[in-house]
């Protein structure tokens, strides 16, 4: 098993773990997107935050990204996190990985603040927040509907570093010093 900054060629792959979880609600999202929107939206993130690729051999077997939590500059410091495993490859403890290795980075990038987005219930979900020291600070209900059903959404935070007045500015990844970079993926590798 490793763990590596996914590519743009790994986007089947990671495709593939993404389409396990269409026909349920933990995304809200109701059709598979195509194999360039997803290559587009790997780009896109890699602009300024990581995208994690998680293997077995040559197969992509999970993955965890970062993104904006919303547009406006204020935001710059807050970042939304995603993980998604290979259903054959959950209760493993590779969901804790991916998410320490992607916090660890985005600490190193300036971000003081990461959020999870959780449909409720999903107790796998919700315990790898809990595990990870997220704090649950919000609930949304019926968010979302999906699968004949509306949906509540829970809102997990957790301080990635401290709260400086001013902030250092957000730094994308590839502007973070390569050598602590390699020294945060040696740590999870």
């Amino acid at each position: 098993m490793d763990i590596r900054f996914a590519s743009e060629q790994d986007t089947a792959g990671l495709l593939a773990v993404y389409a396990q979880y269409i026909g349920t609600s933990i995304t809200f999202e109701t059709r598979l997107p195509s194999l360039e929107a997803f290559t587009e939206r790997i780009r896109d993130i890699q602009q300024v935050y990581p995208y994690l690729a998680l293997t077995d051999g040559e197969r992509i077997v999970g993955y965890a990204y970062a993104h904006r939590i919303r547009e406006r500059a204020a935001y710059d410091w807050c970042a939304e996190l995603s993980v998604y495993l290979d259903r054959d490859y959950t209760g493993r403890g590779w969901g804790q990985r991916l998410y320490g290795l992607l916090m660890d980075l985005l600490a190193l990038q300036n971000v003081k603040t990461a959020i999870g987005c959780v449909t409720v219930p999903n107790a796998a979900s919700e315990r790898l927040h809990a595990s990870m020291g997220f704090a649950r600070v919000g609930l949304s209900p019926s968010s979302g509907y999906k699968n004949g059903a509306w949906h509540d959404v829970a809102w997990f935070e957790k301080p990635l570093g401290p709260y400086d007045v001013p902030p250092a500015p957000l730094l994308p990844l590839g502007d973070v010093d390569p050598a602590a970079v390699a020294a945060v993926m040696a740590r999870y590798t």
